[in-house]
């Protein structure tokens, strides 16, 4: 790797920058029923099979899409489930803790950014209807691809496009129970789909309602009222695809509106576990508002070259329970400990990517990849009840042209490039809420200028086999909100309370890979190093504290599939993860990471039968592994230190085609397995408010049929 960096600072400009445009590449796989080739995956502004790009890809196909989600519509279970190094789903509407490699994810749909890290709420893994999801592509490490926020990977979510020519439609249905009054879950949508030589169609309305859940012992899971739950909610989605093609180029138009609500039927009953009992909590139901739009197009013969354009916009609010806080408290508004408040995270992004790609530039084997990436975010906090600011808006706009240079030569690839960004953070005077002294802090600016590189080789050293060695930077930046609505001093200043600089994540990591007609199998080894890195710590009175200091996660990945019989294959994949940080800057690195940023060491295993060509059985199991970690340890009045007790899961799903449309039938938590999540026990042991439990034997059942 040493001979290799000057290549990265002659020739590059960004590895860095990728739009996983759904259109651009597509899985060329079927682990029910077929031989096991090529996969194919849009990473780099192209279309490039997983043996030519040197790090870990794990991509879900549709067939795993739809096993996993008759088991549990929940898609952070699905990405903890097939992604080695996921942390364990909350089985809630919050996210809090649901990180990749010990750091934070950037979440996309058909590239357009779902995450909101100016003020990261952690509400983002529910923004569509997992009916119009074709398969999801993880690129796991630090990456700049697409910009801002992916320090821990990129997980893209690509929409389902018509494949054959022809008009069609879809109704789709799918109930779970547990056998009691008030668990029923069902949902209902409806697709309609065409396509000819030149113009493709595809739109699909859903509708869901979620009951409550039970534990393995039968009570009542803990309802999450303020952070937001899945439980006691009905959702809805509306989206829609145009796409025209004229000879070598094509414009595509998608929109995507979204939403997710509680229903306000239960509250919150502490105890150990937490638990719910029928009443109407304070103020308004939890609820995620989305609105997503894409306008793309692509020239695949313009200067010898493809060009890919795409234009996005993405409207994002989260609502969450009401709370009678301390620091919701105004004695100008109502007396002290009777002010109930609702906080809200509004979250507006629009941007634009140009991609120009060129193979065989300057020389044959050389593919030159050149680009222009554009944002503006705009992101608030408020008290919707009232009406106050809690954290003012933030402006943020950025600029981030890159370049990037491909070379095959034989059975290696060598990759290199840059991304130069160009940033600004603009806040308006505002005045901090009455718990924080009412304080006024000037308005001002921040900003900055980062170039952030990646280098990387493959060599396809056997028929199959290939090992690959990378090192890939990442950025993303502190949580300014959680900074500026906590201001209780006089005198203060946007420009000297926001550390502006880059949280710059580098991931060095070595492989290898096997690819062949009856399995494959991946092994990997990473050190995820941020001398500048953000960690929040939760002190005694529940307030938030952002840390800037360095962090280094490490850890092993595999995953592998192998076919036994043409009837029968096996699964599975593991991960061990361990992150450490330090107590204040220049102090030693020798706390561990809490469940807020890294999940237990974990593996799943799991096989499918075929018994009959029509029908598919699946039966899977996950085992999180124990861990207790800063025994002893504060830092100020943040107890670190956590315990877990692990716990193995078993899920079961069947699937059966007939000429009258495909049944599904599953059982999640098999063996009724009474547990309390990761989250639950790592990060709020003790807390009688949310030790909440995971769900207990969940019978599903679904239909689907194309007409």
């Amino acid at each position: 790797m040493r001979n290799l960096k000057p290549l990265t600072l002659a020739i590059g400009l960004a590895l860095s920058s990728a739009s996983l445009h759904a259109q651009q590449g597509q899985v060329q796989e079927d682990r029910e029923g077929g031989d096991i080739t090529a996969v194919v995956v849009t990473a780099t502004r192209a279309a490039k099979a997983v043996d030519k790009i040197p790090g870990a890809v794990t991509v879900i196909s549709q067939q795993e899409l739809a096993a996993q989600y008759l088991i549990a519509d929940d898609p952070s279970q699905a990405l903890a489930t097939f992604v080695p190094g996921y942390a364990p789903s909350r089985q809630k509407m919050t996210s809090t803790g649901e990180s990749l490699r010990g750091r934070q994810p950037l979440i996309l749909l058909d590239g357009i950014p779902q995450s909101n890290p100016l003020r990261a709420g952690m509400r983002e893994g529910y923004f569509a209807d997992s009916a119009i999801i074709e398969r999801i592509e993880v690129i796991a490490g630090a990456s700049a691809m697409q910009g801002m926020g992916a320090t821990g990977g990129i997980i893209n979510y690509i929409t389902k496009s018509p494949r054959s020519n022809g008009s069609s439609f879809g109704l789709h249905l799918r109930a779970a129970t547990q056998f009691k009054s008030d668990n029923v879950d069902w949902k209902t949508g409806y697709s309609l789909q065409h396509k000819d030589d030149n113009f493709d169609m595809l739109g699909y309305v859903g509708l869901q309602r979620r009951g409550m859940a039970y534990d393995g012992d039968g009570r009542r899971v803990g309802l999450d009222s303020v952070q937001g739950d899945t439980m006691d909610s009905q959702g809805d989605d509306l989206f829609l695809k145009l796409g025209k093609s004229f000879g070598a180029q094509r414009i595509q138009a998608s929109i995507n509106r979204f939403n997710l609500a509680g229903e306000g039927d239960y509250r919150r009953l502490p105890g150990n576990p937490t638990s719910s009992e029928r009443g109407t909590p304070e103020g308004e139901p939890p609820r995620n508002k989305v609105r997503s739009a894409s306008l793309d197009y692509r020239h695949a013969e313009l200067g010898g070259g493809a060009f890919t354009a795409q234009l996005f916009k993405h409207d994002f609010a989260s609502l969450y329970g009401a709370t009678n806080t301390g620091t919701f408290q105004d004695v100008r508004i109502a007396p002290r400990g009777t002010l109930y408040d609702q906080s809200e995270i509004v979250a507006d992004k629009g941007g634009a990517r140009l991609t120009w790609v060129r193979p065989d530039a300057m020389l044959a084997g050389l593919e030159a990849t050149l680009g222009l990436d554009h944002l503006q975010d705009n992101t608030k906090q408020r008290l919707a009840a009232t009406d106050r600011t809690w954290v003012p808006e933030l402006k943020f706009k950025s600029t981030a042209p890159f370049a990037q240079l491909e070379y095959d030569a034989g059975p290696v690839t060598v990759r290199a490039g840059v991304r130069h960004e160009m940033a600004r953070l603009t806040v308006d005077t505002y005045t901090t809420l009455a718990a924080y002294n009412s304080q006024v802090v000037q308005g001002g600016a921040a900003e900055f200028s980062k170039s952030v590189k990646n280098i990387g080789a493959v060599w396809r050293f056997a028929p199959g086999w290939s090992v690959f060695a990378g090192s890939a930077e990442g950025f993303g930046l502190p949580d300014a909100g959680l900074v500026l609505r906590g201001v209780n001093r006089p005198g203060q200043s946007v420009a000297s309370l926001v550390d502006l600089q880059p949280i710059i994540t580098r991931n060095n990591e070595i492989g290898v890979n096997w690819r062949g007609e009856k399995g494959q199998l991946g092994l990997s080894r990473y050190d995820s190093r941020s001398r500048l890195g953000s960690v929040i710590r939760i002190t005694s009175a529940g307030v938030g504290l952002v840390e800037r200091v360095p962090t280094i996660v490490k850890g092993w990945e595999m995953s592998a599939d192998w076919r036994v019989t043409p009837a029968v294959s096996l699964f599975g994949n593991a991960s061990v993860t361990d992150g450490k940080t330090a107590a204040r800057a220049g102090a030693p690195i020798d706390l561990d990471l809490g469940a807020r940023s890294q999940g237990p060491d974990k593996a799943t295993v799991g096989i499918n039968w075929r018994p009959r060509d029509k029908a598919q059985v699946r039966l899977q199991a996950a085992h999180l592994r124990d861990r207790d970690i800063n025994i002893g340890r504060m830092v100020g009045t943040s107890d670190l230190e956590e315990h877990f007790k692990g716990y193995t899961l078993v899920d079961a799903a069947v699937s059966y085609d007939t000429p009258y449309g495909r049944f599904g039938l599953s059982v999640e938590n098999l063996l009724d397995r009474q547990y309390i999540g990761y989250y639950s026990q790592s990060a709020s042991e003790g807390d009688p408010d949310a030790s909440f439990a995971g769900r207990g034997r969940t019978l599903a059942m679904s239909w689907s049929r194309i007409f």
